[in-house]
């Protein structure tokens, strides 16, 4: 037996380092959970920011309890957070006390984060590691140019943990539906669904008028529209939206808590969206989805079953505005390879998107046999 992928004998307490942001969370849920099958007497507890611990506060899911942890060398990626060196040093003491059996670095690379995980005393440690990070004692490389989900899923087989399920799952717990339509009257009896026309990126974002478009023809099929978001970039996005749409639409951008998610997305009768945290929290509730994927990160984030979600690819290479490669330069991350803030989504057409929305919402075989009709079996 490969003794790097063994189970590890004697384990009460587990803690796992991926203190990233919403969509990031959704990745590690089957690991998490074959972490939890493998292991099913243990503690398991996961280092995550304040959004992680709102979110699972109280929800049945793999974790046994969130612990926030403080700034640190770049852990959180939070620009606005400052590091406090006595936060830190008392942060890493009480985790040392914990006396955890193992910790799993899931956070990325390594370079910053696998000195961050060996700092905690586990007894064994793996996870991640680029050429330049320090070892775990169980390792597997780190290359961008992977799926997510099947990236974590082979950091939990490192401790032998395993499953067959590759999609997350995430429980609406009992009255969050009936707390938001106490709070949002209007959804009540009536079938809807949402849209988030938002996102981290301009270059992974949808034009909005694209989204009006999408929206006025969901209204003209019997839904309501809900709009969702949360920065304040995104309720600028938004307001356009609402702006160019000739149908009434709801828009509670910048009005929902992320324990408020769940509850909306599994209520929802689908959900269009461009490659943001929301998408995958309507997946893990089991709602339809149709996301907008710039053809890199369709490599790494989009889903990996097509029961119920639908992928729409920007193929765009260069930069639309001044045709730098983002062969020859990281255009993915803001300030490499030039300057321009565009989208590398909009050649994504608005039949695309419905002529998959309405394959979710038809749940008959017509019009997943004509949206299959090209392709060669």
């Amino acid at each position: 037996m490969d003794r790097d992928k063994s189970i590890v004998p004697n384990v009460k307490k587990i803690a796992v380092l991926r203190a990233n942001g919403l969509g990031d969370f959704f990745f590690v849920l089957p690991a998490l959970q074959a972490i939890r099958n493998a292991y099913p007497q243990a503690e398991i507890v996961y280092l995550g920011t304040q959004l992680h611990y709102d979110l699972l506060k109280d929800r049945e899911s793999p974790v046994s309890r969130v612990v926030v942890v403080p700034k640190a060398h770049g852990i959180p990626n939070e620009a606005d957070r400052p590091e406090n060196e006595q936060e830190v040093e008392d942060f890493f003491q009480a985790m040392q006390q914990e006396e955890f059996d193992i910790a799993m670095q899931m956070h990325g690379g390594g370079r910053n984060s696998n000195p961050f995980t060996l700092k905690l005393g586990a007894r064994l440690t793996a996870g991640l590691k680029t050429q330049n990070a320090p070892p775990l004692d169980r390792n597997v490389p780190y290359y961008l140019c992977q799926n997510e989900i099947l990236r974590y899923l082979e950091v939990a087989d490192r401790i032998g943990a395993r499953t067959d399920d590759l999609e997350p799952h995430l429980e609406v717990k009992e009255g969050e539906k009936e707390a938001l339509l106490q709070k949002y009257p209007e959804l009540k009896d009536i079938s809807y669904a949402v849209i988030h026309p938002g996102s981290s990126g301009i270059q992974r974002q949808w034009p909005p008028e694209k989204f009006a478009a999408v929206g006025d023809e969901l209204a003209a099929q019997g839904l309501k529209v809900v709009m969702t978001g949360a920065t304040e970039q995104e309720q600028e996005v938004c307001a356009r939206v609402a702006q160019v749409m000739k149908s009434e639409v709801l828009n509670l951008c910048g009005k929902l808590s992320v324990g408020e998610l769940p509850a909306l997305m599994e209520m929802a009768e689908v959900m269009v969206s461009n490659d943001t945290g929301p998408m995958h929290v309507a997946r893990a509730v089991g709602t339809p989805t149709v996301g907008i994927y710039w053809f890199f990160n369709m490599l790494t984030a989009a889903p990996l079953t097509v029961t119920k979600n639908r992928t729409c690819i920007g193929w765009n290479t260069c930069c639309p505005n001044c045709g730098t490669s983002c062969f020859e330069n990281d255009l993915h991350h803001e300030h490499n390879g030039c300057d321009h803030r565009v989208s590398f989504v909009d050649d994504v057409t608005v039949e695309d998107v419905l002529e998959k929305t309405f394959s979710l919402l038809s749940k008959g075989q017509d019009v997943l046999v004509e949206s299959n009709k090209h392709n060669i079996l």
